[in-house]
């Protein structure tokens, strides 16, 4: 009997992009294993649930007012039927068609339990967020990763971890991260990241809804790492770090004039709310500090190397 891999999406007026996605999720290679497709929806109002029927997803429905992220993921989890459970954003599309393959690749083979892919922006993402994608999903794949960072916009679960863990259905956002750290600290498990399961993220927000999404995840964080704290001179240090990398490599790219107001605005929004979720004072680790909100990739060198270790050693 084949495998199954069960595609988790939760939905809330995704119309735009669904189809696309949809269709791409169809398209996918997948010889030795099938593909189920389920819906979380929490109250779509325009012609989501039309279209995913049209498609043949499976559908289950979550209210706005018990909507968390993590009870919606646990409530498409338990719905589904699935060996492996993959999550993917309404406004994601998978921008290969292995993408599905590779993801589940590291869970199929037992090399770690939870994977996530690459985010690539396209359409309405902002220029900053783009940088941000680069940082946080790089060229080249960290298998298994060092530490639990994650995201479930484009990620696979095994099922057993799944069941042994579950979702926080508390936190305000990166119900992903606290799962991949249980899976990590509490059961020395493995999280792998791969570049060739790429998607493209499309993000149309204004600038209070990025404000709060950070400030949202921000308040999350201090449950994973209760360690950390973001304070005012945080603020201003990490801000002009970032402005000026993005003006950079806006340079680079030719679009300074352009991008710099979004840049501006982006990072002002994206460290204003951090700084207003982490109203507690903690005392925060300098590396795990930078390691989390330094515009610039600082682990690129090391899983290079590592990268070139293994691919000589698979040649000998």
């Amino acid at each position: 009997m084949k495998e199954i891999a069960s595609i988790v999406i939760r939905t809330l007026n995704e119309e735009r992009y669904l189809p696309e996605l949809l269709t791409t999720i169809r398209d996918q290679s997948k010889e030795d294993f099938d593909v189920e497709v389920v819906l979380v929806d929490s109250g779509s109002t325009d012609k989501t649930i039309e279209i995913a029927k049209s498609f043949g997803c499976r559908i289950t429905y979550i209210k706005k007012e018990d909507f968390t992220f993590g009870r919606s993921l646990n409530i498409g989890c338990e719905f589904s039927s699935g060996d492996y459970l993959i999550f993917i954003s309404g406004h994601c599309i998978p921008a290969t068609e292995n993408w599905l393959k590779n993801l589940i690749q590291p869970l199929r083979d037992r090399t770690a339990e939870y994977s996530y892919g690459r985010q690539v922006a396209r359409d309405t993402t902002k220029f900053s967020e783009n940088e941000l994608f680069n940082k946080f999903y790089p060229e080249y794949s960290k298998q298994p990763q060092e530490g639990y960072f994650c995201n479930n916009a484009n990620a696979a679960v095994s099922r057993s971890a799944w069941q042994r863990y579950k979702f926080n259905e508390e936190l305000t956002g990166l119900e992903d991260m606290y799962l991949a750290r249980r899976i990590v600290e509490e059961g020395g498990g493995c999280v792998a990241y791969r570049a060739d399961a790429p998607v493209y993220h499309i993000h149309d927000e204004s600038w209070r809804q990025v404000k709060i999404r950070y400030e949202r995840e921000a308040y999350a964080l201090q449950k994973i790492m209760p360690g950390m704290h973001f304070n005012l001179t945080d603020l201003f240090r990490f801000y002009f770090a970032g402005v000026l990398q993005d003006m950079a490599s806006a340079v680079d790219k030719g679009v300074l004039v352009k991008k710099l107001p979004s840049i501006i605005l982006f990072r002002l929004m994206q460290y204003w709310g951090t700084y207003r979720g982490h109203h507690e004072h903690r005392k925060a680790s300098q590396e795990m500090k930078y390691r989390y909100f330094y515009p610039k990739d600082i682990e690129r060198e090391e899983y290079e190397k590592e990268s070139s270790r293994i691919i000589a050693n698979e040649g000998k």
